[in-house]
């Protein structure tokens, strides 16, 4: 019979060895954006109101990515301490042989983290973390605010890279956007320059890349889908727009994307869920009273 996970701590060099090369990579793009400032060219020429704004602006980014980045590592989006031996009676239940424990619907096994998440959407390998029910709101909005501040880097970085680029030909110009290492390598450019460019270069395609992760998971998240249940072709949770962001993101929906800290407590335990079946047999009920 099913017996509760107790398997230890789940941390292992598979979970920590993505969050350690990307603090190291946002090291370097915080190194590179303060030469640039301090150093280089310096910030693009404003007024002092929009100097001031500007500043607002990349304090109120930084506290919520670093927020939402400590509360989606801090979260445990697993069934690890829950009792769940004799629960399995429902439809979508099943057994893992892994954790040695019964699974409620729309759980799956993680064999980066080791152990079954609750509502699992998918392994961030980014981060090095499973994203699940307890997380899922951290998640997309450190999608939203990590495209804001990699935006945000690339316009302060964005003079002096021109400044580069306009002192060289098209052809050098193209080959240091498109291949630094190989610039770099080849003795064609120096290491600051290269420095620039590798961070420019990945900071707008980071800037790409989350921004499509969160017009991604904002689809599945008005549709009630996981990732897993999107490629299955699953919809038997959508039920309606609000109430799939209330379920998600608690109900304060719409302000959590303001700040991490923000209470707004999830409607559910991760265990069970209500399902289309059951809202329209509710539905039935009621007129039929």
């Amino acid at each position: 019979m099913g017996q509760p996970w107790a398997s230890g701590n789940a941390e292992g060099p598979s979970t920590q060895l993505p969050l350690v090369l990307t603090t190291l990579w946002a090291a370097a793009v915080v190194l590179e954006l303060t030469y640039v400032l301090v150093l280089g060219p310096g910030p693009p020429p404003l007024g002092p109101l929009a100097q001031a704004l500007q500043i607002v602006l990349a304090v109120f980014q930084l506290l919520n990515l670093l927020g939402n980045v400590g509360l989606f590592l801090r979260s445990d989006p697993s069934i690890r301490g829950l009792m769940l031996a004799g629960r399995g009676l429902g439809q979508g239940w099943a057994f893992c042989y892994q954790c040695q424990s019964q699974v409620p619907p729309r759980s799956g096994h993680c064999s980066a983290c080791r152990v079954c998440i609750l509502r699992r959407d998918h392994h961030c390998r980014l981060l090095g973390r499973c994203v699940g029910f307890h997380n899922y709101r951290h998640f997309l909005c450190l999608l939203l605010h990590a495209t804001g501040v990699l935006l945000h880097v690339s316009v302060l970085l964005g003079p002096a890279l021109s400044a580069l680029l306009q002192s060289h030909t098209p052809l050098h110009t193209a080959a240091l956007l498109l291949l630094p290492w190989l610039m770099l390598l080849t003795g064609q450019v120096s290491l600051a320059q290269f420095a620039l460019a590798f961070v420019m270069d990945t900071c707008v395609a980071g800037a790409l890349l989350c921004g499509a992760g969160l017009l991604f998971h904002g689809t599945l998240l008005l549709r009630g889908q996981t990732t897993w249940e999107w490629a299955r072709g699953q919809h038997c949770y959508d039920l309606g727009t609000r109430h799939n962001l209330q379920a998600a993101l608690g109900p304060r929906w719409a302000l959590i994307w303001l700040w991490p800290f923000l209470a707004s407590p999830l409607p559910g335990d991760g265990i069970t869920f209500q399902t289309t079946a059951d809202v329209g047999l509710l539905a039935s009920l009621a007129k039929a009273k």
